[in-house]
């Protein structure tokens, strides 16, 4: 555990989405004020709007990797064929642990897109494995870029 997984997960229990759990465990390290990131964040948790695509805790580990090693010039193709292999990397390794990045996927579920988020009870954390994704991808984003 570090002090960014420990944050991120801290986040998740305190009602944060998962990509607001993970970016704002970051945000001063990424030069962002936390309510900044919890509003950039908000759309992408459920696995994007709760579409159940890209999983939350996924998604903000990329937008931490633009933040810190991001392209910043159009046309820069040479730095966007960097971050494209800096993401594919960040998504091998996170699938080296759990398999997939897709949010339906780690949580076993048929596709459920109903926008209303699940209330957060005792039972709703006990059941939901999104605190280890979240952990992993603050451990990834950790090792990746602050040591």
């Amino acid at each position: 555990m570090t002090k960014y997984s420990d944050k991120a997960c801290n986040n998740f229990l305190n009602g944060c989405n998962c990509a607001q759990s993970v970016l704002c465990a970051f945000a001063e390290k990424v030069g962002m004020d936390e309510k900044t990131a919890m509003k950039l964040a908000s759309s992408f948790g459920g696995g994007m709007g709760r579409l159940r695509e890209v999983c939350g805790a996924v998604s903000a580990m990329f937008m931490i990797a633009g933040l810190l090693k991001g392209y910043d010039t159009a046309g820069d193709d040479i730095g966007k064929t960097r971050q494209y292999q800096l993401v594919q990397n960040l998504a091998k390794k996170f699938k080296d642990c759990h398999e997939t990045i897709i949010c339906r996927e780690l949580l076993g579920l048929d596709g459920e897109d109903n926008p209303i988020p699940t209330k957060r009870t005792p039972e709703y954390y006990a059941s939901r494995p999104c605190e280890n994704f979240i952990r992993t991808a603050s451990e990834i984003i950790e090792a990746e870029f602050l040591n």
